[in-house]
């Protein structure tokens, strides 16, 4: 069940969106909206949405962490969907569905020489816990069932094709690697399978 909880305006250096706060089973959901020329999948003319689904990351987007490419992906998805219009989705999933501190004991085990995956399992969680199906309901409650999606991701992409949300065109979020987060973003994409073109 999708519920709208609250909304307002929220301006930004990426320019002007409306923020909506969503229930969905019981949990929040923040959605941040750039109205397009044409409305979406509205009428005749269908506009398709461009659409990010970012999972929080506490040290990447709020203190500006170089381990992750958390911060920039955000900056570069905002600033996409600033100029061209679409929906910016923010889900409550740190560390890729662990949690804050099992996440922070992940980043010992990796200053120890472990990579990301192989951090989660030791530490006995998954090495990706996050659902996208509220993202789903949401967009099936907006009435929106076509999406060009911005993510490396391909696991990302499956679940949401999973919850019949049917994905036109995945554009890629590619950002430069730095010396702290080279290692992570080879294995996201030799373990985790993203693609980063």
């Amino acid at each position: 069940m999708v519920e709208v909880i609250s909304q307002s305006q929220l301006p930004t250096k990426w320019g002007k969106f409306k923020i909506t706060i969503f229930e969905v089973s019981g949990e929040e959901v923040v959605m941040l909206e750039k109205i397009p020329p044409a409305p979406f999948n509205k009428g005749e003319k269908i506009q398709v949405p461009l659409v990010r689904i970012h999972s929080s990351c506490l040290t990447g987007d709020v203190m500006g962490s170089l381990r992750c490419d958390c911060g920039e992906q955000r900056d570069l998805g905002l600033e996409k969907i600033g100029a061209a219009g679409g929906l910016f989705f923010y889900l409550y999933q740190e560390g890729r569905g662990i949690g804050l501190s099992e996440k922070i004991k992940a980043y010992h085990l990796q200053d120890e020489g472990l990579d990301t995956v192989e951090a989660n399992v030791k530490l006995g969680h998954p090495v990706d816990a996050r659902q996208f199906v509220q993202v789903a309901e949401i967009l099936k409650f907006l009435e929106i069932k076509n999406i060009k999606l911005l993510t490396n991701n391909l696991d990302k992409v499956k679940k949401l094709e999973a919850e019949q949300i049917k994905i036109i065109e995945r554009v890629p979020l590619v950002v430069e690697p730095n010396e702290y987060n080279e290692n992570y973003l080879i294995t996201k994409r030799e373990k985790l399978g993203h693609e980063f073109s």
